[in-house]
């Protein structure tokens, strides 16, 4: 990446060398998120600008290539390990940072890809302790890489609605947005959500049908509806017209604004996506119907190793298109455009 608005360039840079505690990583998998194309369109600048050039790529999965001299034993680590990399990296003094929450620090830390080289490269090198080992040989890097992000969000972003206690039995709770974290997020209402009914937003009929596979009870394609319509379509399928909980993973302001249209008193929204900057929600609604609003940024590192358990045990369904490394832009483009069903993950040889 040379700079905001231009397209990522292929070229040949020098494998990096891993430094005492880090651990080089020849990469076998990397997704393509829509963040990396907010990141190129300089969505992400305001908060945290580039400094060029720069390589891009936060869902990584490879082997360890190379293992500093002073990465512990402890760490597990030893060549030929089939690994991920856990994006969010703190600088492990703050105080979210040593409550777990690295990817929330307060101090100099930053994620993988913004700023410190990504993934979208062959090689790549991460500090020890943002390394996951991955148990057993029988899983796929590009089932893998994905879940970094794609599979981590909305897994914080459904426990936060579980620990408000607004899933269970009777209750129903809607995922909006079927893009790449929501074909995850619908499995995860179904695992985590205690026998509450899942029902999936999208604007394409293709989406919906991937929710569907995934486990979602019902599904509405809200292109075009009022609040009003989407909950005709609501009582049609649950019989009720309101819903319990929702996780957003679209993040539009308009997808913010039926959310709030459509909750039940004491209702929840938990937002994992970000396509908007600014949204308004209803106060008087908010404080009338005791509303609550909650922010869920990617995951920690214990969400990440739950995540992959739940991988390894078969309990996720993975919607991966492999791509090459050499079409990233125009993958990226289809991407940006909402042509894409799941995720693209770059496969390198």
């Amino acid at each position: 990446m040379h700079g905001y608005h231009e397209p990522l360039r292929l070229e040949e840079i020098p494998v990096p060398a891993p430094g005492a505690g880090e651990v080089l990583i020849k990469v076998a998998a990397a997704g393509i998120c829509r963040s990396d194309h907010q990141l190129l369109e300089g969505y992400f600048q305001p908060a945290a600008p580039m400094e060029f050039p720069a390589v891009p790529g936060h869902e990584v999965a490879g082997r360890v290539a190379g293992i500093g001299s002073a990465v512990p034993r402890s760490a597990g680590l030893s060549e030929g390990d089939l690994v991920v990399v856990n994006p969010g990296w703190g600088d492990g003094t703050c105080r979210q940072c040593h409550a777990g929450n690295e990817q929330l620090c307060t101090g100099t830390g930053g994620w993988i890809g913004f700023g410190p080289p990504g993934g979208f490269a062959e090689y790549v090198v991460v500090p020890h302790r943002h390394l996951v080992r991955v148990p057993g040989g029988d899983q796929k890097a590009e089932n893998l890489a994905p879940l970094t992000d794609a599979g981590l969000t909305p897994y914080r972003g459904v426990k936060k609605l579980r620990a408000a206690g607004k899933l269970g039995p009777g209750r129903t709770v809607v995922v909006a947005g079927i893009g790449g974290l929501g074909s995850y997020a619908v499995q995860y209402a179904k695992l985590l959500g205690g026998g509450a009914t899942v029902v999936a937003f999208s604007r394409t009929d293709e989406k919906l049908e991937l929710a569907r596979r995934n486990g979602a009870d019902h599904t509405v394609n809200t292109r075009d509806l009022s609040s009003s319509q989407v909950q005709d379509d609501l009582e049609r399928l649950t019989g009720r017209r309101t819903v319990d909980a929702i996780l957003d993973c679209a993040g539009a302001p308009a997808s913010i604004a039926l959310d709030f249209g459509i909750l039940a008193a004491e209702g929840a929204v938990a937002s994992v996506g970000l396509m908007g900057t600014k949204v308004e929600v209803p106060l008087n609604v908010i404080v009338g119907t005791e509303l609550s609003y909650f922010g869920s940024f990617w995951g920690n590192y214990n969400d990440l190793t739950e995540v992959l358990s739940l991988a390894a045990a078969g309990q996720i369904r993975h919607t991966v298109t492999t791509v090459k490394f050499e079409d990233i832009n125009d993958n990226l483009g289809a991407l940006a455009r909402g042509d894409v069903v799941g995720r693209q993950v770059i496969v390198f040889d």
